[in-house]
């Protein structure tokens, strides 16, 4: 079966899911439509809060990684200042010794 066919066939078994899911709901009771009207806003309810969680939680953890990626280049360039002072203060004595 070609690629083309699976895809046509794929559309058509969809499109009589939904023909079969609008007639179901169609001879639904009034009740019962409530009820499903209740549950789909329930899931969808359920569903955006779950979204929200991890849209804070993936926040949360690029704030922690950037405040120590912030750290840790703090650390590295005082350190490295540290370093170049003390060289500079060693080659000052080693040149004034030479000089005098």
């Amino acid at each position: 079966m070609k690629t083309q066919q699976k895809k046509g066939l794929l559309a058509l078994l969809g499109l009589g899911a939904g023909v079969f899911a609008w007639y179901k709901y169609r001879n639904l009771s009034p009740e019962k439509k409530n009820e499903l009207k209740n549950r789909v806003n329930e899931v969808g309810t359920q569903l955006k809060d779950s979204v929200n969680s991890v849209g804070n939680q993936l926040r949360d953890s690029a704030g922690s990684l950037t405040n120590g990626a912030s750290k840790s280049a703090n650390k590295i360039s005082d350190t490295a200042k540290q370093e170049f002072n003390d060289v500079a203060s060693t080659t000052k004595r080693e040149y004034n010794k030479v000089v005098s």
